[in-house]
């Protein structure tokens, strides 16, 4: 058996709206909510619903044909136009997890490349864990929805059953894994 957190779209959208509203106190505007894809989808909605802001998204790859990690992730969507699009805006980036930052520190970066005025993060959880990067100095401010240990997370979106998901989604559950946890 190993653990896992399994959230329902309740804790999720509960979680975005505490962290929206610390957003909102924290009193820096944004131009955009940019969401990676495809985890960063769904809260970047929600939080759309707080900070009625637009979106723009990344899509990126750090996984190919469930080989392993690739070093550099692949830009699945990162169109042409993208970069007028951010250039002298204010961006909040937002991601599902931080679990080893490797893909969030190389999209602030490529981000960096297109000279937005200002960047900040939110990510929905971060994993109470060492990370293979720090945030760099031009990351005004990173928003937190909620710490968690490290262990597997089963989001809603990903679910197959969504009825036994949200069902059975009490925070940290533990699973049969024949596999060895994730």
């Amino acid at each position: 058996m190993s653990q896992r957190y399994r959230f329902s779209y309740a804790d999720i959208h509960h979680t975005l709206g505490l962290a929206a509203q610390e957003v909102i106190e924290s009193g820096i505007e944004f131009d955009y909510i940019l969401a990676i894809g495809g985890g960063g989808y769904i809260p970047a909605r929600i939080l759309r619903t707080y900070l009625n802001r637009p979106i723009l998204a990344v899509a990126l790859a750090r996984y190919q044909d469930n080989g392993p990690a690739l070093e550099i992730p692949l830009k699945l969507q990162w169109t042409e136009g993208f970069a007028q699009a951010i250039q002298g805006k204010r961006l909040l980036v937002v991601d599902e997890v931080d679990d080893q930052r490797t893909t969030l520190a190389w999209t602030l970066a490529e981000l960096h490349k297109e000279h937005p005025q200002s960047m900040s993060v939110l990510v929905l959880h971060d994993k109470d864990k060492p990370k293979n990067a720090q945030y760099p100095k031009y990351v005004d401010r990173v928003f937190v929805g909620q710490r968690i240990d490290d262990v597997w997370v089963e989001y809603p979106w990903d679910a197959l059953d969504i009825y036994e998901h949200e069902h059975t989604a009490t925070g940290l559950v533990h699973v049969d894994d024949p596999y060895g946890s994730h």
